[in-house]
């Protein structure tokens, strides 16, 4: 499960840092990509995710799951598994 799941987060943004102590706590790994940092990677996130514009977009296995609260909901629902769960 090592880095399967990407965030693009920013400086300063509640939602991230929501979605990274979920993760967190579950000891999850992930992969952050800062858009403040590396402003070429903003434009990589646009296109991924279809042009939303908000941070955090959160992609497991490169699928676009969207921001915190629909990382949350899987979450809740028990379904994390089965998103991160090969095939």
């Amino acid at each position: 499960m090592d880095k399967e799941i990407l965030i693009y987060s920013s400086y300063n943004c509640g939602y991230c840092d929501r979605a990274k102590k979920l993760l967190d706590e579950k000891k999850i790994s992930y992969r952050e990509i800062n858009i403040q940092d590396d402003p070429t990677e903003r434009e990589v996130m646009l296109k991924k995710a279809s042009g939303r514009r908000t941070v955090p977009q959160i992609f497991i296995k490169d699928v676009h799951i969207g921001g915190f609260q629909e990382l949350h909901k899987i979450v809740i629902e028990g379904n994390l598994e089965k998103y991160l769960a090969d095939g």
